[in-house]
């Protein structure tokens, strides 16, 4: 199955709020998003723009900005490129149930003049983020079928800070899982389970 077709199966665009699935190109062709997902376990999405549509990888433990931590990465079916601008809940009973915040978003550059595709068919892609909270040069290396690394690289954008930690909220709305769900109609106590316990909710 290839393109948008197994994220169409899976989803019912009656009942979730999810874009529906199309192919489109952004401005600059190089977007990408990270999503915090609070579903039946909290994970981060990873998604690249490459192709009308965002390679997305699931990073259950987060991003790490420490070049010595190595993040496990799955890769999951592609998404529509309308899906870097949701931010909301989607509900029980529906594929991926829970709430989404866009944790970090900007624009990302191969390294080196790689070819975005051919590198993540050969398994090994380096790139530079430049986001809110991402940024400096990575690495998203596959080590078998859909399990990838993925690696921030020494620079001046490296730290021992727990970014995931230190910038829980929403660089879109500045909210936190639990407010999102609050909002717009979510499971707000399963929501906040993703949220550090000492975060205080906006005034």
């Amino acid at each position: 199955m290839s393109g948008l077709e197994e994220y169409k199966k899976k989803r019912r665009f009656g009942r979730t709020p999810e874009p529906r699935p199309e192919r489109k190109q952004s401005d600059h062709g190089r977007l990408f998003v990270v999503q915090k997902h609070r579903a039946s376990h909290l994970h981060y999405d990873f998604r690249l723009e490459s192709e009308g549509v965002l390679k997305s990888w699931a990073v259950p433990k987060g991003p790490s900005v420490d070049p010595k931590v190595k993040r496990l990465a799955m890769a999951v079916e592609d998404h529509p490129l309308d899906y870097a601008e949701f931010e909301g809940v989607i509900p029980e009973g529906e594929y991926g149930a829970g709430t989404v915040m866009i944790w970090d978003r900007g624009r990302y550059e191969p390294e080196g003049g790689q070819d975005v595709e051919a590198a993540l068919r050969t398994g090994e892609l380096k790139l530079r983020l430049e986001g809110a909270k991402l940024k400096g040069s990575w690495a998203l290396v596959r080590t078998r079928d859909r399990q990838w690394l993925l690696i921030k690289h020494r620079d001046a954008h490296a730290s021992t800070d727990d970014v995931t930690v230190r910038h829980p909220r929403s660089v879109v709305t500045g909210r936190l899982l639990a407010e999102i769900a609050a909002d717009e109609g979510g499971d707000v106590a399963k929501a906040a389970t993703g949220d550090p316990p000492t975060m205080p909710s906006h005034p």
